[in-house]
């Protein structure tokens, strides 16, 4: 009897009932029934949020758990920590921009937040911006641009980290460009960067194309400003004195 049970969640690809329906009590047929299905249910979700974790390539554990809230982080008057976390700003296709000195808790929230998405079945793609271009780049020479572009389609959440550290080449700007284009009001963009806005011009060499690129970028989005130096220097200089 067992074999056959085991066949046939083989057959309908029921894999965690099938490790598990042995120790389900049956007292009721509805109750155990239900209780089966929660686990197939809860099973196939966190399957997946796994397979979301590791397509969206993120460099670091993050996660919001782990994250410091300080006064440092101002938040815009529209949306607090509680709306943030609810990652209801993903359903709305709204983009979220991190902005402030390096060391701050830009990336871990971004990536944190990342993490969270992918948790809630999102399909999220994590990015450091020079390595984005250089892929962009890469793959428009060698003629997989199109295919690339396919890829990203799928995602639900682009994570883009560090705009601003690296200038790009005009091919570089040209295509981020065309590809942020292609997000607006498609999905949400979630970037963090060391500069104001009015300081783009430094590593997009084309003042048009910077207002532009901007204009799509904060017409959905919420702002969140750090104010504060690097949390990582304090904590460092603390630790040695």
């Amino acid at each position: 009897m067992n074999e056959q049970v085991d066949q046939l969640c083989k057959h309908l690809r029921l894999a965690y009932i099938a490790d598990i329906y042995e120790e389900i009590p049956f007292e009721n047929p509805t109750d155990s029934l239900l209780q089966l299905l929660k686990i197939e249910k809860d099973g196939r979700e966190k399957a997946k949020a796994e397979r979301n974790i590791k397509k969206a390539r993120f460099l670091e554990y993050k996660t919001l758990e782990q994250y410091k809230w300080h006064k440092a982080i101002c938040l815009p008057s529209r949306l607090d920590r509680q709306e943030l976390e609810s990652l209801r700003f993903i359903e709305r296709k709204e983009n979220l921009i991190l902005v402030g000195a390096p060391g701050t808790g830009k990336t871990h929230l971004a990536s944190a937040l990342g993490r969270r998405a992918c948790e809630k079945g999102y399909d999220v793609r994590f990015y450091r911006v020079a390595h984005l271009v250089e892929e962009l780049e890469n793959t428009l020479a060698c003629g997989k641009w199109a295919s690339f572009r396919k890829k990203l389609d799928k995602a639900d959440v682009i994570i883009l980290d560090e705009m601003g550290y690296l200038p790009f080449g005009k091919e570089g700007a040209e295509l981020l460009f065309q590809l942020i284009t292609e997000c607006y009001e498609q999905k949400s963009l979630i970037l963090t960067s060391n500069l104001e806005f009015s300081q783009w011009n430094r590593i997009f060499t084309d003042s048009r194309l910077t207002a532009a690129l901007v204009d799509r970028l904060i017409h959905h989005a919420h702002i969140i400003s750090y104010t504060g130096s690097s949390y990582r220097l304090t904590n460092a200089l603390s630790k040695r004195t």
